[in-house]
């Protein structure tokens, strides 16, 4: 599942409106492929971001659905699109479970999402990724990873840093836009993605995030943050070495 985040706002305004973006799901396969769940990631240079404050809702049809974000050990925020306890939720508002997106085959479906962050958060640069999950059973407790995204960086402006005037109202996209035509085939240089938008395999994040499935948040979280762990060990060690030589 080929996968891109483009159109977002490079600055959001802290207690400022919902600005939106979209996450890309090419399937390039011959076969349909549904139950399939972005993960969205969110890391913010001065961990200081709180699950709380970023505000993710994203569209099925012409209905938003909340995302609810948790951190984990790494202190990262991370928010399944369609996860067991947003899907609760809805069911309390009468709204139906979310089965998850399905994509034909050699089709992309655009999933519209939108952002917002509470008055309360920090000055701060963030940088935001997806990877893809496709829920395996009906009872969701197996999953594949089928698919990660390029990075998309913004900065949320704190007291006294307004939005860039024509930068687009509050659910639109203006000036400070990211992504686009030009990095279509970008993947932000954090993973090795070839020619056909896979990944190889060996990625920690991905064996870890696929062997989790989608019905245990937590077990997602945890996972990851294991799997980060060991990415980060392995590029420390590489760092090291090259200052060696």
């Amino acid at each position: 599942m080929r996968t891109r985040i483009h159109g977002g706002p490079a600055e959001y305004d802290a207690g400022g409106g919902f600005r939106t973006w979209y996450i890309d799901l090419t399937n390039t396969t011959d076969a349909t492929c549904g139950n399939i769940h972005p993960v969205v990631v969110l890391v913010d240079g001065k961990r200081a971001l709180r699950p709380e404050q970023p505000r993710l809702e994203f569209y099925d049809g012409e209905r938003p659905r909340p995302v609810d974000f948790e951190r984990t050990e790494q202190d990262e925020n991370i928010g399944v699109l369609g996860a067991p306890a947003s899907a609760a939720k809805g069911a309390e508002a009468g709204e139906a479970p979310f089965p998850g997106f399905t994509v034909a085959p050699g089709a992309t479906l655009s999933v519209k999402v939108r952002l917002a962050v509470t008055s309360d958060a920090v000055a701060n640069d963030v940088v935001a990724h997806a990877a893809v999950v496709q829920r395996q059973g009906d009872d969701g407790d197996d999953g594949d990873w089928v698919g990660q995204s390029n990075d998309y960086r913004f900065r949320i402006l704190g007291e006294g840093e307004g939005v860039l005037e024509g930068e687009g109202d509050s659910e639109g996209v203006g000036k400070g836009e990211v992504g686009g035509k030009d990095d279509a085939d970008s993947t932000g240089g954090r993973d090795s993605a070839d020619a056909s938008g896979r990944v190889p395999d060996g990625i920690p994040f991905a064996e870890e995030l696929a062997r989790t499935g989608l019905h245990s948040t937590r077990g997602i979280l945890a996972a990851t943050a294991g799997a980060l762990l060991l990415l980060g060990a392995g590029l420390g060690a590489l760092l090291v070495a090259r200052r060696r030589r």
